[in-house]
């Protein structure tokens, strides 16, 4: 199973980095597994460390994947790294090998600790819409523009039905990025008609 998740490490220097992440998990273990070039990668490397965040506050993920990564942080007791300041729970991570493939690195890392930081109160199916909609808009470039539309179209029925302020921001994010991703990609077919190459 993939959790979706927010990882927040540190720079050798002390920035905090925020980026969503599928992780899987089982006991102690976890495997996070980032593209390359990846901050989270890089950081983890140099630092031997990091925190899965569970949060249910979706403008993280519509946040981080539209350039918004700047997020409240509080610092985490037992490696030296940050959680999320709004999350649910968190669970602070050691490095204990890399491995895997070259553009696609795993990272098995052990948890030192788990900590309850806020109560769950309950599925929103807006929430689960916006995580999908981030998902959509990381892989713009790689998708048709046909499924992309047609995802958005099923998911903004969840968003109309269920979603409260903050999913609403998010999912407005995400729309936004989607149309400057489009109107750039129609300016570029014009400088260079398919005709030309």
């Amino acid at each position: 199973m993939i959790h979706e998740t927010i990882v927040t490490t540190v720079s050798p220097g002390g920035k905090p980095h925020s980026a969503p992440m599928g992780v899987r998990h089982e006991g102690d273990t976890f495997i996070l597994m980032p593209f390359l070039p990846s901050a989270t990668f890089d950081n983890i490397v140099s630092t031997g460390c990091a925190v899965v965040n569970f949060t249910t506050d979706v403008r993280v993920f519509a946040g981080c994947v539209t350039g918004r990564r700047t997020w409240s942080t509080l610092p985490v007791h037992h490696v030296p790294c940050v959680r999320l300041a709004d999350t649910l729970a968190h669970a602070e991570l050691r490095l204990v090998s890399v491995g895997g493939d070259p553009q696609r690195p795993t990272l098995v890392m052990e948890r030192v600790a788990m900590c309850t930081d806020a109560p769950f109160t309950g599925f929103n199916r807006a929430q689960a819409a916006v995580i999908e909609g981030a998902v959509l808009v990381s892989r713009l470039s790689m998708l048709p523009r046909e499924k992309v539309e047609s995802e958005i179209a099923y998911l903004s029925i969840a968003i109309d039905k269920t979603a409260g302020p903050s999913e609403q921001q998010a999912w407005q994010w995400l729309m936004e990025a989607v149309d400057v991703f489009y109107v750039r990609s129609a300016a570029t077919a014009q400088v260079f008609p398919e005709e030309a190459l």
